[in-house]
């Protein structure tokens, strides 16, 4: 029964729906499931495969962006029951995400939360237009092992530099593997700053995150 189960929540992530993803989720807590199992045996599965899909170009962004939205709503409805049975998801790792200082803007860093929320990593989302300084803290506070950084315009990427030349001078660059993102980004400004890799889409990103990690 239960395997007839996980294959709807597989479905449901490709299909993008986030009012079915979360019934499943909840038909799961009914049956006794472990949350546990409903992500990783049915939901996790739908992740995957949209994003082969993406990577092939058979899939396109607003599936992602809707594969990601069932996502976050079967895991918060699995939430819940997760803390009551003591059953913590696997972390991957810590990723600090945030749109540098300057840059309001958002849809794409949301995304790349979304995906690697659903890999298994813990996301702390700082938003939009967010100063060095604070990604630094927020890196340190948590014990973050990755920080992402989000620029979609060439005046702001160079925030991007100053958050790791910050870290140099703190001594504390080797604690934090630096990812950068955003449309003027290019594999020459990826070195020029000496980060540790950038993505050009969500998918990209959850892969570079897992291989800095180790989790691959």
């Amino acid at each position: 029964m239960s395997e007839e189960l996980f294959e709807q929540m597989r479905q449901s992530i490709i299909d993008g729906d986030s009012d079915r993803a979360a019934e499943l989720a909840s038909q799961a807590i009914q049956q006794g499931i472990d949350p546990l199992d409903a992500i990783t045996k049915g939901f996790v599965l739908g992740v995957n495969h949209i994003g082969e899909e993406y990577s092939c170009g058979n899939a396109f962004l607003p599936e992602l962006v809707m594969s990601g939205e069932a996502m976050k709503a079967a895991v918060g409805t699995l939430e819940p029951e997760m803390i009551k049975r003591g059953s913590e998801r696997q972390i991957l790792g810590k990723v600090v995400l945030a749109t540098v200082e300057g840059d309001i803007h958002e849809i794409g860093k949301s995304l790349v939360g979304t995906m690697l929320n659903a890999a298994g990593f813990q996301v702390f989302d700082l938003g939009v237009d967010v100063s060095p300084e604070k990604i630094i803290g927020k890196a340190i506070e948590v014990d973050a092992q990755i920080i992402a950084m989000s620029a979609l315009l060439t005046t702001t990427m160079v925030k991007q530099r100053q958050v790791i030349d910050e870290l140099e001078k703190e001594g504390l660059r080797g604690r934090f593997k630096v990812i950068v993102g955003g449309a003027p980004i290019t594999r020459e400004w990826v070195q020029k700053i000496e980060a540790d890799g950038s993505s050009e889409d969500a998918i990209g990103a959850v892969n570079l995150a897992r291989q800095l990690v180790g989790a691959l």
